[in-house]
């Protein structure tokens, strides 16, 4: 897959980010392994604790279709440098798409690579619920 178009996708993804408090846009896309494509953006409410960042919203679209397995997840905001998925996004990342190359990038199309394990080593995993004593 051509990274450049993937970043262009979630660029133009970014343009429905509903962000009216932090003003703060981020675009998203997952690509599966059969190559779907599932974009996203962030959507903001009032009390933030109900925000959901643009690649939770691609990643569930696409679980919600009953895609599991995930080549790309690519995260894009106006940023310096390149932008990076949030704590609660590499959770959600390492539990779904734990094989997924993670492409950070800004509008500029400057982007790093990255495998969940980088981003969020010791993750909690379905495989840590079974050592819960119970």
């Amino acid at each position: 897959m051509d990274i450049q178009n993937l970043i262009q996708q979630a660029i133009a993804a970014r343009k429905f980010a509903i962000a009216p408090y932090s003003h703060f846009e981020v675009g998203a896309l997952v690509v599966t392994d059969s190559g779907k494509i599932f974009t996203g953006c962030n959507i903001e409410n009032s009390t933030y604790g109900l925000t959901v960042c643009a690649e939770r919203v691609a990643l569930f679209k696409a679980l919600s279709e009953g895609e599991t397995m995930f080549k790309y997840v690519v995260v894009v905001a106006n940023t310096p440098t390149v932008c990076y998925p949030c704590g609660s996004c590499r959770q959600v990342i390492s539990e779904f798409a734990p094989k997924a190359e993670i492409i950070c990038a800004n509008l500029q199309s400057v982007y790093e690579t990255y495998k969940p394990q980088e981003l969020f080593p010791h993750a909690f995993g379905p495989e840590d619920l079974k050592h819960n004593g119970g």
